[in-house]
């Protein structure tokens, strides 16, 4: 098998010996080695945008740069797919409010399934292929060799709640206030931290470090250029679309979850039989198949079942049913968000956090996937962080409904940012930390 250096010297070679004058798309697929880790790879490059996507199930991985085609929204998307081969993946991300994406067709990408490797450049073009491989010829020659991932080493210099402590007890009861008179029975609320350090960050080491020690979660990077990226480890999908099967989940009702595996196992009980808890992901439940049931026949309900992090256990029930016609940007727009990242019912509970909510979501809460003709896959954008230069953005949330203690979601939210602060915490952050309880 080939290591990375090889395939591209191979896709090289075959640009050089073929001829496309007619419009359309053409894909060059090389066997590759799995040896070499394809996120360090993405790390050396210096072409943009790029993407990194490992599945929740560890078997499938994609790692992507440049673009071919951008698209700003779904539908854009969706209507170009319609003239792709069955098989060829747009891929980015949707923000919270479904209004606004970064979605790119990859000019080349590296595609792990199972035991198989491959790299695939693709080539595109609406006039003549030929004048497209010119292009692709020139992008194969930037590209940078293999080489390790730094390992993260920071100094934090600053940090700050939005909001902090107090502000989110206060809003907390304002939201229970509100569901109390019947205005909405649930919301989710968001903090974020904003961390500033002494040195740039690297996107790429920290999702490396968190999909290390992250198990059970869609390990997702989008890179916008040399200083900007989104990244996550998020445990929930959004949908899945297999031709017209559709399998989506409510993701909601949360417990810690400590290293004792004793009294995780405790916690867990508790929350299978906790009635906040329940009320909390049938909220999510409903609010799915009402959604879905114009468009869906056959719905189908499975038994819940835990979820268990690093740091939080979740209360989750599989959804499944026939789509009567294949239009994923129409899945999103139903889905998306759903309760468990919004609230119930959805409008009234958008609108709650548009008032108060002291910042805006942008990419959190949304979604990153892809989509094709016959197959398509967006997971939720939650234990995200949004990174620039030196500064990081973390974001985290929690269900408020009747009954909801604001000291308690306040410690779900740190158990839920722990996934990635965890990570950029070293010991001088340790100092500041003490500082700050202290104070």
């Amino acid at each position: 098998m080939m290591t990375f250096s090889a395939a591209i010297a191979q896709l090289q070679q075959e640009l050089q010996n073929i001829r496309y004058n007619e419009a359309g798309c053409r894909q060059i697929c090389i066997a590759l080695s799995d040896e070499e880790d394809a996120l360090a790879w993405l790390g050396a490059q210096h072409c943009w945008p790029q993407l990194y996507m490992m599945h929740r199930n560890e078997r499938a991985a994609v790692a992507a740069c440049g673009e071919v085609m951008h698209f700003d929204d779904i539908h854009q998307a969706q209507a170009f797919s319609r003239w792709l081969p069955a098989n060829v993946q747009i891929w980015g991300a949707n923000d919270f409010a479904g209004e606004h994406g970064f979605l790119f067709l990859p000019r080349l990408m590296w595609q792990r399934r199972g035991k198989e490797c491959s790299l695939i450049l693709t080539l595109c073009s609406e006039t003549s292929l030929s004048d497209d491989i010119l292009r692709a010829q020139i992008f194969l020659t930037a590209l940078r060799p293999w080489q390790p991932l730094p390992p993260l080493s920071l100094s934090l210099c600053h940090r700050q709640h939005h909001p902090d402590k107090p502000e989110w007890i206060q809003l907390v009861e304002q939201a229970t206030d509100a569901i109390l008179k019947g205005s909405m029975e649930k919301v989710v609320l968001a903090r974020a931290t904003d961390l500033q350090f002494t040195s740039a960050v690297s996107p790429v080491s920290l999702l490396a470090a968190s999909r290390a020690v992250n198990q059970g979660c869609y390990h997702f990077l989008l890179a916008f250029d040399q200083h900007q990226a989104f990244i996550g480890s998020t445990p929930e999908r959004l949908f899945l679309r297999q031709q017209t099967e559709l399998f989506t989940e409510a993701l909601a009702g949360t417990v810690a979850n400590p290293p004792d595996n004793e009294l995780a196992e405790q916690y867990a009980f508790w929350l299978r039989h906790d009635d906040k808890n329940q009320h909390e992901n049938m909220l999510v439940v409903e609010d799915i198949c009402q959604r879905l049931q114009s468009i869906v026949s056959g719905l189908a309900l499975m038994a819940p079942e835990i979820i268990r992090l690093r740091n939080v256990q979740h209360l989750r029930r599989r959804i499944h049913g026939q789509l009567r016609q294949i239009n994923d940007a129409l899945c999103l727009s139903r889905l998306q968000p759903t309760a468990a990242v919004a609230g119930v019912p959805r409008n009234r509970a958008r609108d709650f956090i548009s008032r108060y909510e002291s910042f805006p979501r942008e990419w959190y809460a949304g979604t990153l996937g892809y989509l094709s003709r016959q197959r398509s896959e967006f997971s939720v954008s939650l234990r995200s962080a949004f990174v620039h230069d030196r500064c990081v953005r973390l974001y985290a949330g929690a269900g408020i409904v009747a009954g909801s203690d604001a000291e308690r979601e306040w410690q779900e939210i740190e158990n839920k940012a722990a996934a990635l602060a965890s990570l950029l915490y070293d010991a001088a952050v340790v100092d500041i930390l003490k500082k700050e309880v202290q104070a």
